[in-house]
Formats: structure tokens, sequence, C-alpha cells
């Protein structure tokens, strides 16, 4: 019998988690991480949020880690993760159509200065003077920074909507109808094409602190940036500076450095910012438990599976 541990949402969803695996996977043993009962000896697959130290390297048997996000950072913070063990990345339909939903909303925010007209409406003023001419989506270029399966099909959502899209990566992808540029050389001709940045990285040593104010400055004006990826990828104090100073028009913001964003974050009260709480793609239980199932399935008929983490590429 094939045996999972849960740890994903605190222990009051357990009996959610377990009785969807009953219904989609009968037979498939589900233990719960935080019951007294636990044995580690026992598992031969983790579905974890932010495992605690050390706890994966009790499970002698494990043959996989699930993860319950799209990003594994939560799982490589383990000074002692068992090392070999493959680990998966969260996916599916529903989190990919959740994303481009959340980037195609945040696009046309800032195309049609949504956080202006939600100042003006706080305060009950009538702003029709005080705004920029209007944008056109088919007169202004998103470029996406990560052209993995997400920031693929974020690319794709946009081109469709009837943007210009172009993209970047660390390394050459093709991507049709998008104009797609690559490593170092290629970052800066891909930030004078856009008009909005769309920030989709992985947190790796590489990605890290890689937009600076420099790389906002280049961005076509007036610039836009958009944070969907990870908080570390961006230098907040110079992400601030470039909205104080106009160098960035605009900004939604969805993931930072720390979470919950401090109070005393100069973010919060900017006139051209649209924060959210780290809530652009997160898959319904339902969705996120069909495609652990799948996934298991496919890791024990042998076969290959999608968003295996590549400790080469760091993603």
């Amino acid at each position: 019998m094939v045996c999972l541990a849960v740890k994903a949402g605190g222990p009051a969803t357990f009996p959610e988690w377990k009785a969807l695996f009953a219904e989609l996977m009968p037979g498939l043993e589900v233990q719960d991480w935080y019951a007294p009962s636990f044995d580690p000896a026992r598992v031969d697959y983790a579905f974890v949020w932010q495992p605690e130290a050390g706890r994966l390297a009790q499970m002698g048997k494990l043959k996989a880690i699930l993860s319950v996000a799209a990003g594994v950072d939560h799982i490589l913070a383990d000074p002692l993760l068992p090392k070999g063990i493959p680990i998966v990345r969260m996916g599916g339909d529903e989190t990919e159509t959740q994303m481009a939903d959340y980037v195609r909303w945040a696009v046309f925010s800032l195309l049609r200065e949504a956080p202006r007209w939600h100042v003006a409406q706080a305060r009950a003023s009538w702003a029709r003077k005080d705004m920029p001419p209007t944008r056109l989506s088919t007169n202004s270029c998103v470029g996406i920074m990560g052209l993995g399966h997400l920031g693929t099909h974020v690319a794709q959502t946009l081109l469709a909507a009837g943007f210009k899209v172009c993209g970047w990566a660390g390394h050459d992808k093709q991507q049709e109808g998008i104009v797609c540029y690559a490593g170092p050389d290629g970052l800066l001709p891909f930030l004078q094409h856009s008009d909005i940045v769309v920030c989709l990285l992985p947190e790796t040593p590489e990605t890290k602190g890689m937009v600076t104010y420099s790389l906002l400055s280049h961005i076509r004006k007036p610039a836009g940036f958009i944070n969907v990826g990870r908080g570390a990828v961006v230098v907040q104090a110079d992400l601030v500076r470039a909205l104080q100073d106009g160098t960035l028009h605009g900004a939604v913001l969805d993931v930072f450095e720390t979470e919950p964003l401090p109070a005393d974050s100069p973010l919060w009260a900017m006139p051209g910012v649209l924060l959210t709480p780290h809530v652009a793609s997160e898959a319904s239980r339902p969705a996120r438990a069909r495609y652990v199932v799948a996934t298991l399935a496919a890791l024990e008929r042998g076969e290959e599976v999608d968003r295996l983490y590549d400790p080469a590429q760091g993603y």
C-alpha cells in the first residue's frame, strides 16, 4: 500500500484532504503529519508546505516530495533535506488559469490607472481630470520574466487578449507569437521593449535580488511592474525608490520579501500601487488533490512527471 504524508494547511484541514484522496485514489494510505500516531517509516510520498527541518529526513522509504505550491523554496530551506529525492512543484489547469487571470487583471489595472482610481474612491474624489491619457492593449507590450509553465501560459493569454508580448528567460526559449530574449545579453533589450514587466521568476541563487533600481529604470515609460514570482527576487528598497521618484509609474505586487508585508512598509500608502496578500494563484484543494493523485500514479508507474524540480536550474 502506498502511503502519503500530508502537511497542507494545518491540522484542521486534514479530514478534507483525507476525504479527497479517499475518493480519488482508494487504497492510498494518508497520514496526518501532525498526528501523535504519525509513523515516518511508512511514508512513501510527502505532500507538504514548509516542512520542519529534519522531518523529511526521518522518512527512510521516501520516494518523492510534492509541494503544496508552485514554488519549492519552502522545502529547500530544510538544511537536512535528504539528497536525491525528487521534488515536484504544484501544477494543473487551475493553477495556470488563476495565474493568467490575475496577471491579466493586474496588467489592465495598470493600463487603465486602477490604483489611482482606487485612491480617488477612498477620498470620494471625482478624479477624471487628474488621469493621464488612456493607453490601449494593442499599443502596449507586456514583458514576461520567466518562461516556465506558468510564464508561458500567462504570455499566451495576454497575446490572446490583444497585447504585444515579449519574454525573457535565463536560456533560449521559443514561443509562437512572442519575442523571446535570453541570458544577460538579452535582458536590456527585453526591458527596453516592455511597457509593463511581469516577474514570474523563481527564487534561485541567480535570481535573488535580481530586480534592482537599475533594472526597473530600463522599462519603457510610463513603466509598470507586476510581481507574482517570489519576493526575494526584488530588492524592495529599490522598488520603493523607483515608485517614489517616478521611475515606475505603477505596480501590482502579490509577493514580498517579508510576508505578511510589515504595517510600516511605505508600499501600503503609495498611490500607484495595488497590493494583494500572496493570492495570485492558489488552486482549490480538490484541484490540488487531483494533481497529486495523477502525479503519484505516474511515479508509481515509473513515468516522468511534469514540474520536476531541477537542481541545476534552481527551479
